[in-house]
């Protein structure tokens, strides 16, 4: 096969992607109206199997579906099927119908698009396999991407190029970001357990206060990014949960933090985890209190393969995708793990509107429009189709492609 046939073989594929689109938006629609959580999709994969008239190779609650040639060299393309537990309120036609969940990230596109790219390259006789992996879980913990990297089935696909596309309202709409390294952040947990002893508010003296260690702890931690991290290496250390007590008058016994650590440096990343710990002990010490720290490891930091982005950013531009400035971001996306094994590349493609009050990710209000469906799918295909011509090795003679 020649580069002209590739081209050729790319330009039909275009041809047969805007057939299968209504029937792609018509799946949107369907995830979009019966949301699962993370951890129960199997519903939602048995819509996406329906769709594409096939039966997936099961991981978890997720699954694949390979088309092309049964063995050999692949290109894989990640998409999301867990929804988020939040109310909808979008007042689209097709709203969430489950009370307390919606698909608000935008999964529910990203997976009707791939079924529309792997319907389109199943009517062609393609060069190399194209594996549609329909992942669990991305929002929650133990994360979905890393039981499909410890699949023997998924990673026996051979695959040279893991892709993910994410949408991304902080980006103008028609742009996107497509750029080498780091792009996201680790992101672990963690929970700061404080015992103290408990006493009645009117004789504090009388008791070790869990809530006045705990309110110094949140201050003392906010130092350890501003005065122990590298202010040329993004790092965050958040507290989002604080709970203690049941009455106004009564000084509790005990008083628990929770927050996450975000970090794009591994070195950063093991050594905030090490010095909030110190730090909440000797602070709770101070205190008359005693402090436990338990951490949840989380994703990785995401890596773009600088290979990869450059050969796809360039047939993307080609294409008429506006690259934006570039976006990254202390947000995390557990596509990381497959950075860890495959040549990968996450490209965030941007739905915003110029507006500051435009509902993101998330929002109760985050329902982007049907047209994304085939912005992503033509993506996806430019995607795969860049692979295979900028790595003739996979599959052809240097000197046949190029005569």
């Amino acid at each position: 096969m020649r580069i002209a046939e590739i081209d050729a073989l790319e330009r039909e594929a275009s041809r047969h992607l805007a057939g299968h689109i209504p029937a792609a938006i018509g799946l949107r629609h369907s995830i979009h109206r019966s949301p699962c959580l993370g951890g129960e999709e199997t519903e939602t994969r048995s819509l996406i199997e329906a769709a594409l008239g096939v039966t997936g190779v099961p991981v978890a609650e997720g699954m694949y579906v390979r088309v092309g040639p049964a063995s050999g060299p692949s290109v894989a393309v990640r998409a999301e099927l867990d929804a988020l537990p939040i109310q909808e309120k979008s007042g689209r036609a097709w709203s969430s119908e489950r009370p307390g969940a919606a698909h608000l990230c935008g999964h529910d596109v990203h997976a009707a698009a791939l079924a529309a790219a792997a319907m389109t390259l199943r009517e062609l006789e393609i060069p190399i396999g194209f594996v549609a992996a329909y992942q669990p879980r991305e929002e929650v913990m133990p994360s979905g991407a890393r039981d499909f990297v410890a699949s023997d089935e998924f990673r026996g696909n051979e695959i040279q190029a893991m892709l993910g596309l994410h949408l991304q309202p902080a980006l103008p709409s028609g742009h996107i970001s497509s750029i080498p390294g780091p792009v996201n952040a680790s992101a672990d947990d963690f929970e700061i357990r404080i015992a103290g002893r408990a006493a009645h508010g009117a004789y504090p003296h009388r008791g070790n206060d869990p809530i006045v260690a705990a309110a110094a702890i949140v201050q003392a931690v906010q130092q350890l990014v501003s005065r122990r991290i590298d202010p040329m290496t993004p790092a965050v250390v958040t507290i989002g949960r604080l709970r203690a007590g049941d009455s106004n008058n009564q000084i509790p016994g005990e008083a628990t933090l929770g927050g996450t650590v975000r970090s794009y440096h591994e070195g950063d990343r093991g050594f905030l985890q090490a010095e909030l710990g110190q730090v909440a002990r000797s602070v709770a010490g101070a205190y008359g209190c005693e402090a436990e720290v338990v951490f949840s490891q989380g994703e990785p930091v995401l890596h773009n393969d600088p290979e990869l982005t450059a050969s796809i950013a360039a047939a993307l531009e080609d294409d008429g995708a506006v690259q934006a400035e570039p976006f990254r971001s202390c947000g995390s996306d557990d596509f990381a793990f497959y950075c860890e094994i495959f040549p990968s590349l996450m490209i965030f493609v941007g739905v915003g509107d110029g507006h500051a009050d435009s509902p993101g990710l998330h929002n109760p209000a985050f329902a982007p429009d049907d047209d994304l469906v085939e912005v992503l799918a033509r993506m996806m295909l430019r995607a795969y189709f860049a692979v295979v011509r900028n790595n003739p090795q996979l599959m052809f003679d240097q000197k046949e492609l190029h005569a």
